[in-house]
């Protein structure tokens, strides 16, 4: 019988997925400097990423634990990674659209649909401490969005794109939480990229974007910050957090590219923003209390401490 997870062994997992979701914030600041078309900087996040993911996993290879990997496992990786594909380059056009703050806060939009999705699958309604961190997450993010959230047409579009990319990232991670239970983080990452090449490339072309680049430098910063950094950290903590932490602790995002927006783009912040981080901060912490972690069940199907 498997133990239930306790407190101090998600503590690295907790902070992968801080640093994960401070590392992506960072994301639209390297699409906006690129000189590429936005869903082609996309492709050069992964394309630039992949050798390095695949010599990672490759090295940190470890003898199979049961049994091979399924058929079905390797559809979710394909379907993972054209549903990445199609959230990065739709984001990455609403990017260029709205502020760096409504662009990270709605294309994380599984801050909720990852923890419903979780509640489903466990056929059970949130505790009254996670439906209060819910509500101040809901509450906080819409502070956050402040003066800048407005019905703006010069916003509207950006803000539509945005959300359509935060839909195809909860399915993003649905998918990539299934795989996680038969693969190790950076062997689930490097496939998953890899699937998503050709769809970003074909986006690409035929939006008719410039995708080779006069200048590497926010490419490579793209591909080591938010692909390396960013996603390796993510799917490392999808195998060992609840879809509830794991749904409000992206909301971290938003508060780091409020911060990025308001230095590097004079999109200032306002009181309503910094409380609005404020509440975030404080429902993470709800769902976080190691005494009440050490009594959940552990969850179905949980993956191998190896695969880990």
């Amino acid at each position: 019988m498997t133990r239930p997870v306790s407190g101090n062994s998600t503590a690295p997992a907790l902070v992968a997925v801080v640093v994960a979701n401070a590392a992506l914030a960072f994301g639209p600041l390297f699409v906006r400097v690129a000189d590429t078309g936005p869903v082609a900087a996309a492709f050069w996040r992964m394309a630039l990423a992949v050798p390095v993911l695949a010599a990672i996993a490759i090295a940190t290879r470890r003898p199979a634990a049961g049994d091979a990997p399924s058929r079905r496992m390797w559809l979710f990786v394909a379907l993972a990674g054209v549903a990445f594909a199609a959230d990065l380059g739709t984001w990455h056009l609403g990017i260029l659209h709205t502020t760096m703050a409504n662009a990270t806060l709605l294309g994380n939009s599984a801050t909720f649909l990852f923890p419903l999705w979780g509640f489903l699958v466990a056929r059970a309604w949130p505790t009254r401490m996670q439906g209060v961190a819910l509500l101040l997450a809901a509450a906080g993010a819409g502070l956050l969005m402040g003066r800048s959230y407005q019905l703006d047409p010069r916003h509207l579009a950006g803000d539509l794109l945005c959300v359509v990319a935060g839909v195809l990232y909860a399915l993003y991670f649905i998918l990539m939480s299934d795989v996680r239970r038969a693969l190790a983080p950076w062997p689930a990452l490097a496939l998953s990229s890899l699937a998503s090449l050709l769809p970003l490339l074909g986006y690409a072309l035929l939006l008719g974007e410039r995708v080779v680049p006069g200048h590497w430098t926010p490419l490579i910063a793209l591909a080591v910050v938010c692909q390396l950094i960013g996603q390796g950290c993510m799917i490392y903590a999808l195998g060992r957090l609840s879809p509830l932490v794991i749904g409000l602790a992206l909301l971290i995002q938003p508060a780091v590219a409020a911060a990025v927006g308001w230095v590097g783009f004079g999109e200032a912040l306002g009181a309503p923003d910094f409380v609005g981080i404020a509440m975030i901060a404080a429902a993470l912490v709800l769902v976080r209390d190691p005494r009440r972690d050490a009594t959940k069940p552990p969850p179905a199907n949980p993956v191998p401490e190896e695969m880990r």
